[in-house]
Parts: structure tokens; C-alpha cells; sequence
């Protein structure tokens, strides 16, 4: 399996953010900046994966499997930061915490599904 260098900055950004959100909730914190902003990490990772391959595809680069997919795929991993986030503004329960630590987890198993859909 071929893998490129944004699979592994989301694959480091996500498990950094994941294991800060669920280091919060075991230490029974709620949301606070650090872990807000370890998911934004991921957010702007996932924008670099998305300005990249836009990129990779217009300078020609096909993508192998179906291109609605990993378009699908992308869209919906950079939906869920935001959604977490908000999550976290709305209920200040460190439970939170282990809301914002799935989505660094969920990104990089994304990442690892549109990196087999792009290959």
C-alpha cells in the first residue's frame, strides 16, 4: 500500500489530539483551549489533505478508486472537528473530551481510507 506524507501528518496530529482530549476526560476536565484546539489541529490538517489534493488532481494526478468517494470521504472528515467542537461549547462535561478525542481517531482512519481510495 502506497501512503503519502498526509496520511502521516494526520496520522500524528490526530492520535497528538486524541490523546490530549482523552487524557482530559480521565482527569475528569472539562473541554477546554488546549483540547479545542488540538481538534482544530486536525481541522487545519485535514484542510492541507484537501488543498493538496486538489492540487495533486488538477495538475493531473488521477485518483484510482471512485473520485465521488474519496470527495465524500474528505467532506465528511472535515465535518466533524466543527460538529465536536460545538459538541464540547454546548455541553461543558468532561464526556466531551471523549467526544473531541474520536474525532482525531475517526480523521486518521478516513485518511487511511481515501489514501487506499487515491492509490
Amino acid at each position: 500500500m502506497t501512503v503519502d506524507a498526509y496520511f502521516y501528518i494526520i496520522l500524528v496530529v490526530g492520535l497528538l489530539s486524541t490523546a490530549v482530549c482523552l487524557a482530559a476526560g480521565i482527569l475528569k476536565k472539562a473541554p477546554n483551549d488546549v483540547t479545542i484546539l488540538s481538534v482544530a489541529a486536525v481541522e487545519v490538517s485535514l484542510l492541507v489533505y484537501l488543498v493538496g489534493s486538489v492540487i495533486r488532481v488538477i495538475s493531473g494526478e488521477p485518483i484510482a478508486g471512485e473520485a465521488w468517494e474519496f470527495w465524500g470521504y474528505l467532506v465528511t472528515a472535515m465535518l466533524l472537528p466543527p460538529a465536536a467542537v460545538y459538541w464540547s461549547i454546548l455541553e461543558r462535561t468532561r464526556w466531551s473530551n471523549f467526544v473531541l478525542a474520536a474525532v482525531g481517531v475517526t480523521a486518521l482512519v478516513m485518511a487511511a481510507r481515501m489514501n487506499q481510495i487515491w492509490y
